[in-house]
């Protein structure tokens, strides 16, 4: 099925996004390993998955609407070197992609491809309900605790099977 060229420039321009956000967390995830946080490395981790799945599922629908995925990340990472800047990073990218969802929602449904922003809503509640609102917890719980005591609280070794 032939896709509408700006929906297809839409889905390629979140796919860019989708694989930075990916590589930025892989990053984080093994810094957080690296330094005993076990609890931040799991949960951003799984982040890292998380991304890579909205990755696929752009890149599938991208396929079927006969369009050639972009597979090479638009934007530079942001690799912090602490932990608040870290939070800090990845919360901004998360918030640049709900933005450009909702924009490519709204292109979606212009050229009526309904089955494309029911994907893109799906993703838009994981980085809004679960990305975003997760890293802003962290960062007031930094706030409210202090960061030494939140990082005390992360520790913990990473499962074997990571």
């Amino acid at each position: 099925m032939k896709g509408h060229s700006p929906v297809l420039k839409q889905l390629n321009e979140l796919l860019a996004g989708e694989l930075m956000a990916r590589d930025q967390y892989f990053i984080h995830a093994r810094m957080y390993e690296n330094w005993g946080l076990g609890k931040l490395y799991e949960r951003i981790w799984h982040e890292m998955q998380d991304e890579t799945g909205h990755a696929d599922w752009l890149i599938q629908r991208i396929l079927f609407l006969e369009g050639t995925p972009g597979m090479v990340p638009a934007k530079a990472m942001k690799i912090g070197k602490t932990v608040p800047d870290m939070l800090k990073n990845d919360l901004a990218v998360e918030i640049s992609v709900v933005k450009a969802v909702r924009a490519a929602m709204a292109v979606c449904e212009a050229h009526q491809d309904y089955v494309s922003r029911d994907i893109l809503l799906k993703m838009l509640d994981d980085t809004e309900q679960d990305h975003a609102h997760w890293l802003e917890q962290q960062l007031k719980r930094i706030e409210l605790v202090g960061l030494e005591n939140y990082i005390q609280s992360q520790m913990g070794d990473a499962p074997a099977s990571a």
